[in-house]
């Protein structure tokens, strides 16, 4: 099929609109919608999870009501990966969909997951695709490339249109020993490259990166160190997702004649999940329950546990201030952080290592030994994706302001010698980019934001509960107000309960008194460390508190709570 002289292959064909719904000057939230017609496709559906600053707030998604005005035309939902923030807002557009779910299997397995905790059915199914696969919806042909990333099942989407082909990288780096074999198509890129892209939306993650991103095998040698030199156990927090770093991690814990627990609830459901799918290989004999850590001898002993960003509730804050069930840590264990912060997390994940090292612990980082390689690639893995593609257009994803900028500066960079130089666009969230027989331009703006979700965790969509005005008129506000001895971690008096349209004639005074009484009763089953730890008491108290009233009154009020210490 020849191009027309103005680049689009279907003069005639109705414009072709891509909207950016999230992704775009932040870290996360990758959502985006392509429409010619009235068909409308969206690639990747993530969310993010709060900062310190969101009390209350359980989970971040785009907003949707850009798709909502949509319905009927959105016909599917392409997935390039199983990372969260490419996934974790699938429960929340599902209701919109009006066609499958399309990814790797990996990702439609953890999804699966979401949608049965939200008890959830697809309508019109999840379909598995595998790389160099093609499918046909309405008026685009999809086409999947393997790419490298930091877990298995990775993959960029090629759209044809009737207006040229755009490329979605997707998350990807270009791995040349990767775990699984399976490297980064280049070679189909290539001939896409040469037969014509009208776009490429590329990430931007590490653009600000110099060189190379290194192989995911290149953390092999500092864990050969730190299994052979550490006198205790060894406990590793990472992303639960993050698959070929836990198959390495159990595959040294195997040859040092360690045993290898996953403790965390995300990390066991990985566990169940890539084992069924292949994707993890534990040797007989090395994995054993988290309950069963304290009965073999600590030196023999590797922990894989959730809680890499300071998530007050995720299994290394728990053990970092002794309140894990099983796994305690003495003197002679390490603790190894094997994750980049997320830009937000610092002061958490500075906390949970402050508690660390109160127990006597070394903790290991990134900056001190070669724990952790990005997912990302850097510098020339993106100028090498550039110039593999040779798009008419180029439009940086993923990333702050900052990387998309520099991302922009470097297309323009590599493509300043060829002939038919790229033309960047830099949309931002809900920018409408256009390609028609007049080009590719930014035309108008779209909806678009963050809604905030306070999960109730009852596995019922209809029980998520939006922070914004409806859920302040439906069910009201109450601030609990704790003054704490910073030295103690004593309560100073009786909390103050602050109440507003909570308190009606069906939910009488006497039920805050009643739940200043419960907050002391809360703080009093803590131990020391986490009385004294303001985030940690804040989160305990926000989910116990929120229990109790609901129990109390059946009513689910915005619980914000604010810790003094004096």
């Amino acid at each position: 099929m020849n191009e027309s002289v103005d680049g689009s292959l279907s003069p005639g064909a109705p414009p072709l609109e891509v909207v950016p719904l999230g992704g775009l000057g932040e870290f996360g939230l990758n959502m985006m919608a392509i429409s010619c017609g009235d068909t409308t496709i969206v690639i990747d559906a993530g969310a993010m999870f709060p900062e310190a600053d969101l009390p209350g707030v359980d989970l971040i998604i785009p907003d949707l009501e850009y798709l909502e005005a949509r319905r009927g035309q959105l016909k599917a939902l392409v997935l390039t990966h199983g990372h969260e923030d490419h996934i974790g807002a699938v429960p929340y557009l599902l209701p919109l969909l009006d066609g499958p779910i399309y990814g790797p299997p990996l990702a439609l397995a953890f999804v699966q997951r979401k949608l049965d905790e939200h008890g959830l059915d697809p309508s019109h199914g999840v379909s598995p695709i595998s790389p160099r696969d093609r499918l046909t919806i309405g008026p685009f042909e999809l086409e999947f490339l393997r790419v490298t990333h930091s877990m298995p099942d990775c993959v960029a989407v090629a759209v044809r249109t009737p207006h040229g082909t755009l490329v979605h990288t997707g998350d990807f780096k270009v791995d040349q020993t990767p775990l699984d074999g399976e490297p980064f198509d280049l070679h189909r890129l290539a001939q896409l490259g040469a037969d014509g892209v009208l776009a490429l939306f590329g990430d931007s993650t590490n653009v600000d990166r110099r060189g190379f991103t290194g192989s995911e095998l290149e953390v092999e040698d500092a864990f050969e160190e730190i299994f052979t030199s550490t006198d205790g156990k060894v406990v590793v927090a990472a992303f639960a997702s993050s698959v070929y770093r836990l198959q390495i991690l159990c595959e040294l814990a195997t040859a040092y004649d360690r045993r290898v627990a996953f403790v965390g609830r995300g990390m066991n459901e990985t566990l169940q999940i890539a084992q069924r799918l292949g994707y993890l290989r534990v040797a007989a004999g090395t994995l054993i329950k988290d309950s069963d850590v304290s009965r073999f001898p600590a030196q023999d002993v590797v922990c894989l546990a959730t809680g890499s960003q300071g998530e007050p509730n995720a299994a290394l804050s728990r053990i970092a201030i002794d309140d894990h069930r099983y796994v305690k840590l003495t003197k002679g264990d390490r603790v190894v952080i094997s994750a980049r912060a997320i830009p937000g997390n610092e002061k958490a994940i500075g906390r949970v290592l402050n508690h660390v090292a109160k127990r006597g612990v070394e903790v290991i980082t990134e900056s001190s030994r070669h724990v952790h390689v990005s997912g990302h690639g850097s510098e020339e893995e993106l100028k090498l994706v550039l110039s593999l593609a040779r798009p008419r257009y180029f439009v940086p994803i993923h990333g702050e302001f900052r990387q998309l900028a520099r991302h922009a500066r470097i297309a323009e960079l590599v493509t300043s010698g060829a002939a038919g130089r790229t033309t960047v666009l830099t949309p931002e969230n809900g920018d409408i980019l256009r390609f028609d027989g007049d080009g590719g331009r930014l035309v108008g703006k779209a909806p678009a934001g963050r809604v905030l979700i306070d999960g109730t965790h009852m596995g019922e969509i209809d029980d998520e509960v939006l922070r914004d005005r409806r859920h302040l008129a439906a069910d009201g506000l109450v601030v609990p107000v704790v003054t704490i001895n910073r030295q103690t971690g004593q309560v100073e008096g009786l909390p103050d309960v602050i109440a507003r349209g909570f308190v009606t004639a069906a939910v009488p005074d006497d039920v805050l008194a009643e739940a200043a009484r419960h907050i002391v009763t809360i703080i009093a089953a803590c131990n020391v460390e986490e009385r004294t730890d303001p985030g940690l008491m804040k989160e305990r108290i926000r989910v116990e508190l929120r229990k109790f009233l609901r129990k109390r009154t059946g009513r689910r009020p915005m619980v914000l709570p604010v810790v003094m210490e004096i």
